[in-house]
């Protein structure tokens, strides 16, 4: 593949082991160059000086000048897709999140050993996240709140939901003896923000939902609380057995698949682990299927702005099990990946603007 045709991408990080491990896992994908390395973010900008990268991968705590700190300057001086690169510590969580809010469009964890499963999984995340921030319009986002590894060239097999839980027959309905509805929402690169215009717009008795949102194991539980401090429903990091009731909404544990369950006239949702599907781990198409087969028409499903087509197919399946879908329009998306391919495959019934989606939900559900 020609140059210019590959992801160029700058690492900034003051550890030289975790250049250089990032460096094996990305160029181990042909698709991606590392064009260069900084051990702190004013190296980073004598850097950009001579040449702009697509996409750079930024260390949270740094000397001299932390990462927030640099993403803010580069934002408002030159915006760049960058991905967040942090430790699984408590600091290190909450303000990767915060750099979510101030323009990073991914988060990753900073490499590390492991098993060889463990490896494979960690470079398809680490390089799926440079290709989906690569492929963003950085412009395009909603507005702030105020205030050692050896490459690995394997492919690995891109399973569908089959592995967790099968198909819906065709010939039959989730049971209808409840009028309470569900939502189902599914987002990727960019979701973090459109979560939250979406949840911030509902009343606090809207009926009850249930999200899969890509991100790193040890972030979701962070997000949620970050949500629920501002929203009028509750929001909470999912936990098996949790019921799906009104007024709240609960967020698929990252590294967890989370399916939607029903008992009698009970909603739940069912947390599990489970091998990568659509290339993902929580996966939007486990959650969509579940949906189908256990909410079919009481379920509105909600595609957000992602990378890739997770989701695309088990949106189909909502809609013949019955659900009416929405996915967010490209106008208003960071990367029109996800609602793209659900509309391709033909599950979506609306097509809605982010500041729109939460009354059409609405007038849905009341319907």
């Amino acid at each position: 593949m020609n140059d210019t045709k590959q992801i160029k991408v700058l690492i900034v990080d003051d550890s030289a082991v975790v250049r250089q491990t990032l460096s094996s896992i990305l160029e181990s994908d042909p698709q991606i160059k590392v064009i260069g390395h900084a051990p702190d973010p004013f190296v980073a900008a004598e850097r950009l000086k001579t040449e702009i990268p697509d996409v750079i991968t930024l260390d949270v705590e740094m000397p001299r000048m932390d990462g927030i700190t640099f993403l803010r300057k580069l934002m408002t001086q030159h915006p760049i897709p960058v991905v967040m690169c942090s430790s699984l510590t408590g600091d290190g969580t909450e303000t990767a999140l915060r750099a979510l809010e101030y323009g990073a469009v991914e988060i990753i964890t900073k490499p590390k050993m492991g098993t060889k499963q463990f490896l494979e999984e960690s470079r398809i995340h680490i390089c799926d996240a440079v290709k989906a921030a690569a492929a963003t319009n950085v412009r395009n986002r909603p507005k702030p709140r105020d205030p050692g590894t050896p490459a690995v060239h394997k492919i690995a097999p891109k399973l569908t939901a089959d592995v967790m839980l099968p198909p819906v027959d065709p010939g039959s309905r989730a049971m209808s003896q409840t009028t309470e509805k569900v939502i189902i929402v599914g987002a990727s690169t960019g979701g973090t923000e459109a979560l939250r215009v979406f949840l911030e717009s509902l009343p606090a008795d809207a009926p009850g939902i249930v999200i899969v949102q890509h991100m790193p194991e040890n972030f979701t539980r962070a997000f949620a609380d970050r949500l629920n401090n501002i929203c009028q429903i509750t929001v909470k990091e999912a936990a098996d057995n949790d019921s799906v009731v009104r007024g709240r909404a609960l967020i698929a544990p990252g590294n967890k698949h989370t399916l939607l369950k029903r008992s009698g006239a009970r909603y739940f949702v069912e947390v599990k682990d489970g091998p990568l599907v659509s290339r993902h781990r929580p996966s939007v198409d486990v959650l969509f299927r579940s949906a189908a087969r256990y909410g079919g028409k009481n379920c509105v499903g909600v595609i957000m702005t992602g990378m890739g087509d997770d989701g695309a197919r088990g949106m189909l399946e909502m809609k013949t099990a019955g659900a009416t879908n929405i996915a967010q329009d490209e106008n208003s998306c960071v990367v029109f990946g996800m609602p793209k391919e659900a509309i391709k495959h033909g599950g979506v019934d609306i097509i809605k603007p982010l500041d729109k989606i939460a009354a059409e939900v609405l007038r849905l559900c009341q319907g």
